[in-house]
């Protein structure tokens, strides 16, 4: 690695993470100068009001910008809030990176080299910075974008200079990615998918944070989160998670900016979890 790239992992270490459906829409309490809009619809009765309502009081007096996304395939069940809003990847990104290059070695009718593995696997599992760059500069930016179009994730702009953390990503299109990776799709092989739920099923403990705060033990998991700061917008921290079980399969998408801390953002993130999987998966527990 050149000193460039030296400098370059170094910025970005820095938190990148060694039937008829009725809509429901209402405003929040303040969490700085604008009113956040969470918008609900589901098939099931009563199911979108009482999401908008939890998920609203989750937000409440949180400081920062927050985008929230949620689908259950079960229900029919849709959440959104800032869905289009653009916010730097840091290390969410990684799950784009693996997903392009398992499309990639589909086009080519080849499988992974042990190396391309092992990269992967340290990159999903353990959040690892050099493996992701290595991958980013083999696949090279033409074909992020070729598959970023494939996947229809429009609003996903690949950082550029090889600065992958500062790729910009939306509540949309990260929710887009997980519906391939949970459902048949043409974009990516049965194989593909699987491939991507286990490792995302393997992150290392102390990164399984977010998303699956508060899902039941009935519940499968699979995350991965990024964390970065810089000079504007504080912290930026982000966790995108699968979930299937309890009767359910659901995906949950948010994406955080303008926190304080890390511990700031993790906190944001952790009261909207634990709020979905309260009302989509209730227990008696």
């Amino acid at each position: 690695m050149t000193h460039r790239m030296s400098r370059r992992a170094r910025v970005l270490c820095v938190g990148l993470g060694a039937g008829v459906l009725v809509p429901f829409v209402a405003g929040a309490g303040p969490a700085v100068a604008a009113t956040p809009q969470v918008s609900c619809t589901s098939a099931k009765a009563g199911l979108a009001a009482k999401l908008q309502r939890d998920i609203t009081t989750a937000l409440a007096n949180r400081n920062g910008t927050i985008a929230v996304g949620l689908y259950d395939r079960t229900t029919r069940t849709t959440c959104t809030l800032r869905s289009g809003t653009a916010y730097d990847s840091a290390s969410v990104v990684k799950v784009t990176v693996l997903a392009t290059l398992l499309w990639d070695a589909r086009k080519h009718n080849r499988y992974l080299t042990q190396r391309e593995t092992e990269l992967a696997t340290a990159m999903i599992t353990k959040s690892d910075n050099s493996a992701t760059s290595t991958l980013w500069r083999q696949l090279g930016v033409t074909k992020v974008r070729g598959f970023l179009a494939a996947a229809g994730m429009t609003q996903t702009q690949p950082g550029a200079n090889g600065y992958w953390g500062l790729t910009q990503i939306t509540v949309r299109d990260e929710q887009k990615l997980l519906a391939l990776i949970t459902a048949r799709n043409s974009v990516l092989s049965d194989n593909s998918r699987a491939y991507i739920s286990k490792l995302m099923g393997r992150v290392i403990s102390s990164q399984r944070w977010g998303t699956p705060a508060g899902a039941p033990s009935s519940v499968s998991v699979h995350v991965k989160n990024g964390w970065l700061s810089r000079s504007t917008h504080g912290w930026r921290v982000h966790s995108i998670g699968t979930f299937k079980g309890g009767g359910h399969d659901y995906m949950i998408s948010v994406l955080t900016h303008g926190n304080s801390t890390m511990t700031y953002g993790v906190n944001t993130i952790q009261g909207v979890a634990r709020a979905i999987h309260r009302d989509v998966v209730p227990t008696t527990g």
